[in-house]
C-alpha cells in the first residue's frame, strides 16, 4: 500500500510541477509519476528534507524540485521541435 501511496503522491507533485510552469508533463500519467519522483529527487538534493513529509516526499521541495525538471524539460522539448526542417 505505501508504494500505491507513492505513486499517487509522486503524480500529484508532477501535476502541481506542470500547472506553476503552465506546461504540460510528456507522457501524461506516467510522465507526472516520473517527474515528481525526479522532482523529489532534485528538491531533496538541493534543498534538503524539510516541510511537510507525504508518501515519503518532503512536498516542499519536491515541487520545487519537479517545477526545475519541468522548466528543463520544456526548454529541451522547444530546442528540440525548433530544429526539425
Amino acid at each position: 500500500m505505501g508504494f500505491l501511496w507513492s505513486l499517487i503522491v509522486g503524480g500529484i507533485i508532477g501535476w502541481l510541477a506542470g500547472a506553476v510552469m503552465g506546461k504540460d508533463v510528456p507522457g501524461g500519467i506516467i510522465g507526472n509519476i516520473i517527474a515528481g519522483f525526479i522532482g523529489a529527487w532534485i528538491g531533496s538534493a538541493l534543498l534538503g528534507n524539510w516541510g511537510p513529509v507525504v508518501g515519503g516526499f518532503a512536498v516542499v521541495p519536491a515541487i520545487i524540485g519537479a517545477v526545475v525538471l519541468v522548466a528543463i524539460v520544456s526548454l529541451l522539448m522547444r530546442g528540440m521541435t525548433r530544429r526539425t526542417y
